[in-house]
């Protein structure tokens, strides 16, 4: 569903009840939201590697959320002038933290590594009620070019 949150900003979100491939449905969701707000329009090599940089970055967050927290309940993305939002909420209160050190040529826990590099900042913050778990965001800007605004507004029914 797209709502305006405010004249500038826009929000798709995306509840998530049932939770197989939810991996590939919240990619899928990501990638047709930024076709919607025009960032595959831009053609040049750095908006196409930072689109595939935001949906590594949705597959890590998602993927953390379900080996670490129960599985995700929603994305929800925002764009806002300059940059996109990236919010996953799930039900466990314990933030994210680095594991100790791991050689990269092990597999696993190199999650929160790819936030750091790839994403302009990311953090979490509890929900409402704390016991009711946290949100864990991320941020990226947009692509030169990319225009600010939607091509289309039009609304979506919330998945089952």
């Amino acid at each position: 569903m797209t709502t305006r949150a405010a004249d500038h900003e826009q929000v798709r979100r995306l509840i998530l009840r049932d939770r197989s491939a939810v991996v590939t449905r919240c990619r899928d969701f990501t990638a047709e939201t930024l076709a919607d707000w025009g960032w595959l329009n831009v053609h040049t090599i750095e908006a196409r590697e930072r689109v595939e940089d935001v949906l590594l970055l949705v597959s890590e967050v998602v993927t953390n959320a379900c080996l670490h927290a129960g599985g995700p309940e929603e994305l929800v993305l925002r764009q806002d002038g300059g940059r996109l939002r990236i919010e996953v909420s799930d039900g466990c209160p314990e933030h994210p933290r680095a594991q100790e050190y791991r050689s990269p040529a092990l597999p696993g826990g190199h999650g929160l590594m790819v936030l750091e590099r790839l994403a302009t900042a990311w953090g979490s913050e509890a929900k409402a009620d704390p016991t009711r778990g946290k949100v864990v965001w991320v941020e990226v800007s947009r692509p030169s070019g990319a225009p600010s605004r939607a091509r289309s507004d039009r609304r979506r029914p919330d998945p089952l």
